[in-house]
Order: C-alpha cells, then structure tokens, then sequence
C-alpha cells in the first residue's frame, strides 16, 4: 500500500489478505499459470491436462487460427522464490 499502515493489525491484516491472494487466487506465469497453491497441492497437473486438451481441440477444429505450436501446458520443473546463487559456476567465481 502507498501509504503505510495505521497499526500493526492493519499491517497484519493486510499481509495476510495479500498472501492468501497471491498463493490462491494469483496466476503466475513461471508455473503455466496456475496459482503456488493449485501446485504444492498437487491440483496443477489435472489443469494443465485440461488445458492442453481444450487448446488441441481448438487447433484441431480452427486450424486456420494458427499460426504456431500452441502454449506449453507441461507442468513447470522446480522454482525458487529467491534461488541461492551458485557461486562455483566459472563465470561467476572468475568475475570477483
């Protein structure tokens, strides 16, 4: 928020309503647009399966409307909110 808080049970208020947002209802784009709960639940794959069955479909009655392969409904592989840095790879530990 742009600005501040009044107390810190707005603070807390807030950060929670923020969080079960971005975890529930949030679709990101490096986890094929489902929400970080649908997948540590495990219910991304089932949406991804759907998706990529109504996309197939669509192709295959509209060819003419694609012009490309269509969206990779694949799961995603491991993420990281904030990856650690590997510091042994050459071009990071001959850059210091």
């Amino acid at each position: 928020p742009s600005k501040g808080f009044a107390t810190k049970t707005d603070a807390q208020a807030w950060v929670k309503s923020f969080a079960n947002w971005y975890n529930g209802e949030h679709l990101h784009s490096a986890i094929r647009f489902v929400t970080p709960g649908a997948r540590h639940a495990g219910h991304d794959r089932a949406t991804l399966a759907n998706r990529a069955m109504l996309y197939a479909n669509a192709r295959a009655q509209n060819p003419e409307r694609w012009s490309g392969k269509t969206r990779n409904w694949q799961p995603a592989g491991p993420v990281w909110l904030n990856p650690e840095t590997e510091i042994s790879a050459p071009e990071i530990r001959d850059a210091a």
